[in-house]
């Protein structure tokens, strides 16, 4: 059983930056081949923010193109996302998941179809 523990969230202004980060308890197998954000903002469904596979490809949503980077540590199996120039629209809670696929596909992939995922962690970014 894989844990996720999302840290790194806080408040910040416009245009700050934060880097998350995802400490997953074990990645037994292919457990964490892919692994992924997503966010949820009040009143609005959860979408996926960006993933990256077992061989480092890497995929955002376009409204964080160019601004947020996803990568990950194998050898402490970690996921980190540094988010920068951000948003209030960024707001959210964010949360980290992971699956045993060998590809994420594209960044719509259902949060569901995760088989792990961590409690969220709040991110705030006032104007």
């Amino acid at each position: 059983q894989v844990q996720l523990v999302e840290s790194g969230g806080g408040s910040v202004q416009t245009g700050g930056s934060l880097k998350l980060t995802c400490a997953a308890s074990t990645c037994t197998g292919s457990s964490c081949y892919c692994m992924a954000w997503f966010r949820q903002a009040p009143g609005k469904e959860r979408e996926g923010v960006a993933n990256i596979d077992g061989y480092d490809t890497t995929k955002y949503a376009n409204s964080v193109m160019g601004r947020f980077t996803i990568s990950r540590d194998f050898s402490k199996n970690t996921l980190y996302l540094q988010m920068n120039s951000l948003k209030p629209d960024d707001t959210a809670i964010y949360y980290c998941a992971s699956a045993p696929f060998a590809t994420c596909g594209e960044v719509s992939r259902p949060y569901d179809d995760f088989k792990y995922r961590g409690a969220g962690t709040q991110v705030t970014v006032s104007s």
